[in-house]
């Protein structure tokens, strides 16, 4: 049996001082015979990436137990009509016909109409007291008057009157008018007032969505180790690339917790999504069996929508104030704006601490000298107190920020909680103007679910050479009092 021939060296020695590829190993990258300077930690280019602080900062969690979750809210305690019309002008007897338009405005779409009747019933009783006021812009044309005659199921929408002025009625027939109760007169000895009024609550619903999400990787890559040590940004560190790519799923699921409360819409019906989700032909689902309403969606339904740019004066401000005014008078608000709308308001408010051209004043906003120039300003009253926020979300541009259809610059939001009837517990109850419900039993809680599947890392549930991290939560956004809420878009 023969020897083998000595191995031979690919590395000999050379009178060249250069990197001939005979020089080296076969299949060798020169750069790599030496390991590189590697900085060992990522670089945040884009700083602290998750956008989810709105509803951590405002918003309560509760657990909830039904697939929807309903609450009522209460109606306004005195009654006032608008663009309400009379037949005939200058009455001076008890013959003076009014119509109330049957609209949203005057009654609450969810009232019972009587029996015989083609729609809501006025709640204008005989000996109540009116103020009947011209809406003509200008006009100061009044009158006050005591209601001789209530509504009829057959004429619901109408009552009668008697002037108190011996001039008769002040406006012409046909002319809008806004009408409101002050009181009531009766003559001595006479019967108490007839019928009663009920309370008219307002009642809401939101149902819950299933948010979902996964990571997976191999069980050879996780036993893969890098050179550059990863970092999420609550601290999580290692030098694994699966732990950083877990760690980004999990801060994008917890963003998504949050976008999608704030985004959500109902399914319309015989739309796609309601088909996609219903199983349904084409054009043949339901309406509001899918989807959720989301806050954006019930403010710009049910709250007040500032339109046509940021409020970047005074006067504009002035005018959302007196909006206020005339909802729940909410003494402490908070204002989540974008970048833009925060320049805005700093740059409203130091135009009124200015003291003439060129000139500063120090005292306006209890600012000293060295403060003068910070003008960044996180609050401000004016008839209520508004304390404003940056709102990432907003800002961010693979999210809300940079949009031009569609575009929303800023949410108020009213500070505290309000009063609303919670139909579980059968009595009225103190609720944030703002809060999230999760689904949740004694034994299922789905506020933030996540678990391991798989063979790898851990778990034994399946044949599968992966370890899957799984992500799930059920939840709603309930926005009580959203009259009180205002929404800031450019269009």
């Amino acid at each position: 049996m023969a020897v083998n021939i000595a191995p031979g060296f690919d590395l000999q020695p050379s009178a060249q001082q250069v990197p001939l590829e005979q020089n080296y190993i076969n299949n060798f990258d020169f750069l790599n015979q030496y390991l590189p300077d590697t900085y060992e930690k990522e670089f945040e280019r884009y700083g602290n990436r998750s956008i989810s602080s709105f509803l951590r900062m405002v918003g309560a969690e509760m657990p909830s137990n039904s697939d929807l979750i309903k609450w009522a809210e209460q109606g306004r305690l005195h009654i006032k009509y608008s663009a309400c019309t009379s037949a005939a002008a200058a009455a001076t007897d008890a013959g003076a016909v009014w119509t109330i338009p049957n609209n949203a405005a005057n009654f609450n779409p969810g009232i019972t109409v009587p029996t015989g009747a083609s729609g809501a019933r006025n709640v204008l009783r005989v000996g109540q007291t009116l103020m009947i006021s011209d809406n003509t812009p200008g006009s100061n044309l009044t009158n006050k008057a005591v209601v001789t005659a209530g509504p009829t199921n057959a004429n619901p929408n109408t009552f009668t009157v008697a002037y108190y002025e011996a001039g008769g009625q002040a406006v012409a027939a046909g002319v809008s008018c806004d009408i409101f109760i002050y009181g009531s007169e009766f003559n001595k000895g006479t019967e108490g007032m007839v019928g009663s009024l009920e309370s008219d609550d307002l009642f809401f619903s939101n149902k819950p969505i299933i948010i979902k999400d996964k990571y997976s990787v191999s069980g050879s890559d996780m036993a893969q180790i890098g050179w550059v040590e990863v970092s999420g940004e609550d601290g999580v560190t290692g030098y694994l690339w699966y732990l950083k790519s877990e760690h980004d799923t999990r801060l994008r699921f917890e963003d998504y917790m949050e976008t999608a409360m704030i985004e959500a819409v109902p399914a319309e019906a015989a739309s796609g999504a309601g088909d996609f989700f219903q199983g349904t032909a084409g054009g043949a689902s339901a309406a509001n069996l899918n989807g959720s309403d989301g806050v954006f969606y019930v403010v710009g339904q049910r709250g007040n929508v500032f339109g046509g740019g940021n409020p970047a004066v005074l006067a504009d401000f002035d005018n959302i104030i007196q909006r206020l005014d005339k909802q729940g008078a909410i003494e402490e608000n908070v204002l989540f704006v974008n970048r833009q709308f925060s320049f805005d308001i700093d740059d409203m408010l130091a135009a009124q601490n200015s003291y003439g051209a060129g000139g500063t004043s120090y005292g306006l906003f209890d600012n000293d000298e060295e403060m003068a120039l910070n003008l960044g300003f996180t609050g401000f009253r004016r008839g209520y107190d508004f304390y404003k926020s940056d709102w990432k979300y907003l800002n961010d541009p693979t999210m809300r920020g940079g949009l031009t259809a569609g575009a929303i610059n800023g949410l108020l939001v009213p500070a505290g909680s309000t009063s609303v009837y919670d139909q579980v517990l059968g009595k009225n109850a103190k609720r944030p103007f703002l809060h999230v419900r999760y689904r949740a039993s004694e034994s299922e809680d789905r506020r933030y679910k996540t678990w391991i599947t798989g063979s790898a890392g851990g778990a034994r549930t399946s044949s599968l050479d992966a370890m899957e991290v799984n992500f799930l939560t059920e939840r709603a956004v309930c926005v009580l009092g959203a009259n009180n809420f205002f929404l800031f878009q450019d269009a």
